[in-house]
């Protein structure tokens, strides 16, 4: 067997084997071994080693404490520490409606308050948008009156955002009626639109799902095969009929089966116990599994990439930080990516774990359909592309 000119028996699970039409006289190496004409003549069946593989490997992320930090622990703290927090903010988004009469005092005197953010540029339908899925908290339309009083602000309110909705009340009531102003410079008329209520839980646990799935597919894949290649696991299975894309689809079977389980797990916790909305229930929470294993997928290729660029266990942390970090604090995880400077949105806009973080939220809160997020779901597709074609030209198997 320590000869190259030597050809084993592909009966015996060793690789390069080739099986005779004809049974000849058996060789040393099946006599020693005691093998048989009937198991020589066996096919070896690869979707049971697959099988076998993804089982063994499930067995060993379940029994790794990093894995279940990364994957349940750590977002499960975030969702609890933002879901006691409750929806309480300091800012309040104002739509200006493009009926508005842009040439008037009242614009410069909201944006000098500080908590007011104005939004401009959009059209009537998709104000009625935001106000109904609580996107902006409310909406003015300033037209200029010939009257006494100069100007008229027309606010209208959403149900989906009452308490800042009440802020918002206050803060023009002391804008317009502030002793220091001239009385007659506008009059208020309000009215209120039925909204579904938009909690903080609704925007932090789609961004923690994905932080869970990005952990789990790159430290998770760049530890697992660099350590099988140290420890020349991979090169014994070499020794067997294993495929090689066997040992990468067990190992991707079994992480996405443990992340699956980890998005569920993570659904069902903010769903009874913080309200965290799912509009159409159960095909919801299809529709985010749907997504879970495409992303899952996208960033295990992050982790073959790792894999095959680290020359040791220590170079992976540092190297799937880079990865992970710029996405953890900029792919809206935490806050909403308008929040961040206007230079620093594109990049924002770039990473795959955005489009992920979208897709959740418009299928949980809006109750899109994965054909309603196609856009984000050809964004991570081409990401996977990308990422895969990186790894094939680096990954090692030895």
């Amino acid at each position: 067997m320590n000869s190259e000119n030597e050809k084993p028996l592909k009966g015996l699970g060793l690789r390069d084997g080739k099986e005779k039409s004809t049974l000849g006289p058996v060789s040393r190496t099946g006599r020693d071994l005691g093998v048989s004409s009937h198991s020589r003549a066996k096919v070896y069946s690869n979707t049971k080693a697959t099988l076998a593989l993804a089982k063994a490997s499930f067995r060993s992320i379940i029994r790794s404490p990093s894995a279940v930090v990364f994957t349940l622990a750590f977002p499960l703290i975030f969702i609890l520490v933002f879901g006691f927090l409750g929806g309480g903010g300091t800012h309040i988004d104002v739509g200006i409606s493009p009926k508005s009469d842009l040439n008037n005092p009242i614009i410069p005197m909201l944006e000098k308050t500080g908590m007011i953010r104005l939004v401009k540029g959009k059209s009537q339908a998709d104000f009625d948008k935001l106000l109904e899925k609580g996107n902006v908290d409310a909406m003015i339309e300033i037209q200029k009156r010939p009257a006494s009083v100069a100007y008229s602000v027309n606010v209208v309110y959403t149900s989906a955002s009452k308490d800042k909705g009440g802020i918002l009340k206050s803060v023009l009531n002391n804008l317009f009626f502030d002793k220091t102003l001239k009385p007659n410079v506008a009059e208020i008329r309000e009215s209120t639109v039925t909204g579904r209520e938009y909690k903080t839980i609704d925007f932090i646990l789609p961004g923690q799902l994905g932080f869970s799935l990005l952990s789990t597919g790159v430290f998770g894949t760049a530890f697992v095969f660099l350590s099988l290649r140290q420890t020349l696991v991979i090169k014994r299975f070499f020794a067997t009929p294993v495929k090689r894309s066997s040992i990468v689809i067990g190992e991707g079977v079994a992480r996405i089966g443990f992340a699956l389980i980890g998005a569920v797990f993570i659904i069902l916790i903010g769903h009874f116990f913080f309200g965290f909305t799912l509009v159409h229930g159960v095909i919801t929470v299809v529709n985010m599994l749907i997504l879970s294993t495409l992303g899952i997928i996208v960033f295990m290729g992050f982790g073959f990439i790792i894999s095959g660029i680290a020359k040791n266990e220590s170079m992976v942390p540092p190297i799937s930080n880079i990865v992970t970090l710029p996405q953890f604090l900029l792919s809206g995880t935490f806050f909403s990516i308008e929040a961040f400077p206007s230079w620093l949105q594109p990049i924002c806009r770039v990473l795959p774990l955005t489009y992920l973080n979208d897709a959740m939220r418009k299928v949980a809160f809006e109750g899109a359909g994965i054909w309603d997020v196609r856009m984000q779901v050809l964004i991570l597709i081409i990401w996977g592309i990308g990422i895969y074609a990186i790894a094939v030209k680096v990954f090692k198997w030895e």
